[in-house]
Parts: structure tokens; sequence; C-alpha cells
């Protein structure tokens, strides 16, 4: 009689285990239940569609064809505040995109680093933006630029990376130094990280289950951010952007939880590794934009990468935090320093 009953407990308890650890099925935009499509989107070359949005002047009136990779929990609709007068007068065609799994762009089941790199270059390919591109990368978004720089640098005209994304495993970083910088940050962060480096299997339940604290950014805790963020974020909410209700329609999983998984994964380079895609210093160049206030991006790495690729124009800015291309000083800023260089 006890054999059958413990069989059945374990079985019971197996079975609530997988549906935990299980991710939903994604709501696919244009799927029958899923988002309509709004946006105007490319096929890539696997059937997947990337949706994206256009600034700027006529791309072949553009003397630079700039592309932005946003960051996590984010999408192509973000308000990026430069103004459309002097995207004219730099003479900038601006291509925005959501990321597999965001908005509406449909997800990526072996989404990776080098997949991002596939995506932007068959993105540029679709809309006949030339042989050479341009590239701006904000935080999880950076990732994109790396990939870029690795596997397609002749593609790049120049490139930028704003507050980037580091990975605390990449082995170029000397281990006293990533373990005290990821010490700094709160303590629900630091398992989250771990256990998208660790254990990409139990990040769904991590996530989801409510006896621990996770990225509590998501549920509006603003802890992480700075003063000077903080503000950012006060004088945002007074003008939502239009389709930013769109970026996890699709699913938490698809979107946020597999930008953390690729990103604190097992990379397949260290960013270290990348060589200079512009020896010759009149053909490109490659920017990194750090804020002195980043409570998210600990500067201690920033800086330590800076002097392991020198060949990057490493730029500090004082009282800017992680949100420093929401100010139209800086934004405006960056893609100046981009374009004439």
């Amino acid at each position: 009689m006890i054999a059958p009953i413990v069989v059945g407990v374990l079985a019971g308890f197996f079975s609530c285990a997988y549906l935990a650890l299980r991710p939903p099925p994604p709501k696919v935009c244009g799927s029958p239940g899923g988002p309509p499509v709004t946006s105007p989107r490319v096929k890539l070359s696997d059937g997947r569609h990337l949706s994206y949005k256009e600034r700027g002047i006529a791309k072949e009136e553009a003397k630079h064809k700039i592309i932005v990779s946003h960051g996590a929990g984010d999408s192509k609709d973000f308000n990026l505040p430069i103004s459309e007068e002097l995207l004219k007068e730099l003479q900038i065609y601006l291509l925005s995109f959501d990321r597999a799994g965001y908005g509406e762009s449909d997800p990526n089941p072996t989404r990776s680093v080098k997949s991002e790199a596939i995506d932007i270059q068959e993105l540029a390919d679709r809309l006949q933006l030339g042989p050479k591109f341009s590239l701006i990368g904000i935080s999880m978004g950076a990732c994109t630029v790396y990939s870029c720089l690795k596997y397609i640098p002749h593609r790049l005209s120049r490139a930028a990376l704003v507050v980037p994304f580091v990975n605390y495993w990449w082995p170029s970083f000397p281990a006293k130094l990533a373990r005290e910088s990821l010490n700094k940050l709160p303590v629900q962060y630091q398992w989250t990280f771990r256990i998208a480096h660790y254990a990409p299997w139990l990040l769904h339940w991590w996530m989801t289950q409510k006896w621990f604290p996770s990225l509590t950014i998501l549920e509006g805790n603003l802890d992480a951010f700075s003063r000077v963020d903080l503000e950012i974020i006060k004088q945002l909410s007074r003008a939502p952007s239009d389709g930013q209700e769109k970026v996890r329609q699709q699913g938490d999983h698809e979107s946020i939880h597999r930008d953390m998984i690729a990103g604190y994964g097992k990379w397949e380079f260290d960013p270290t590794d990348i060589s200079n895609p512009f020896p010759d210093n009149n053909e490109g160049s490659v920017h990194f934009w750090q804020g002195c206030e980043d409570k998210l991006i600990p500067i201690e790495l920033s800086r330590y990468l800076s002097q392991q690729l020198p060949w990057i124009r490493y730029h500090e800015v004082p009282d800017a935090g992680h949100l420093l291309i929401y100010n139209a000083r800086l934004c405006e800023a960056i893609f100046k320093e981009l374009v004439s260089t």
C-alpha cells in the first residue's frame, strides 16, 4: 500500500516541478491568439520577422545610416531624444528595431550573442542599407555591437557602446575585480545573474516564483537607479512613448529571460579578443560611453575594458547614470561624436 502512495506523491512532485520550470509558449505576433502586427517587418532567412522603425532622412540620401539596438525591457519605440532637425543637419537615416522576442519581432528559441550579428546583417540587407552601416548599442543592446565587431566587422563604418552590459564571467576580468563588482549590486540581482549564468534552465522558475525577490526592477522597484536616473525616470513618466506597452507582449521568457541567458551565459569569445576593425583611424571609430553615477554597470569593469581595448574611444560622463541616453544633450553629443570621427 505504501509503495503506490510514494510513487504517486513523487510523480505529482516531478509533474509540478516540470510545469514550474517549463516556460509558457510565446504569444507570437500575427499568430492565432497572438498580438496583432502593427509595424513594418522584414522576413529573415530562418522564417522569423524583425520589426523596425525609421527616422531621419531617406536612406538613399543619407550620409550616415545608423542602427540602434535597444536595451533589456525596451523596444524600437523607446523615446530617443534627438530631434528630426538634427538628424537632417547631420544627414542621418536612423533605424531602430525590436530585438528577437521583443515588441513585434518573432522570438528566437536558439538566440545567442552570435545570432544578434546575424539578425543585424540580414536586417540591413533586407532594407538595402548598403555594404556598411553604423551601430549604437544601449545597455544590453551592446551585446549586438560586440557581436558585430566580432563576426561582421567589415559591415561597420562606426559603432558606439552606450552604458554597455558586462558579463561578470568574461574570462578577461580579474576574478577579484569581477566578484567585487558583482557584490555591489543588490543581492537579488546577484542571484538572478548567477542563475542565468550557471543554471539557465532554472531562470523561468526563479523569475516567476514569489518566495524570493528576483529582478525587482521589473516590478517597479527603482532602488538600483542613481539619483540622476530617477530624475530622468520622472521626466519620462510624464510623456510615455507610444508602443512601449508592446515590449513584453510575446512573453517575458522570450524577451527579458532570453536576453539574460544569452548575455550572462558562456560567450564564444571575450570582448578583449576583438581586433580593431579600423586600424586606419580615418576609416571609422568605436566609442564607449559610461556614466559615472551608473549603479547598474560597475564603472570599474568599464574602465578595465577600456584599458584592454585602447583603440576604443572611452568617454566617462560625470553626473550621468545608466539612462544617460535619455538626456537630450548627451544623446545629441553621442550622435555628433559618432558621425564626426
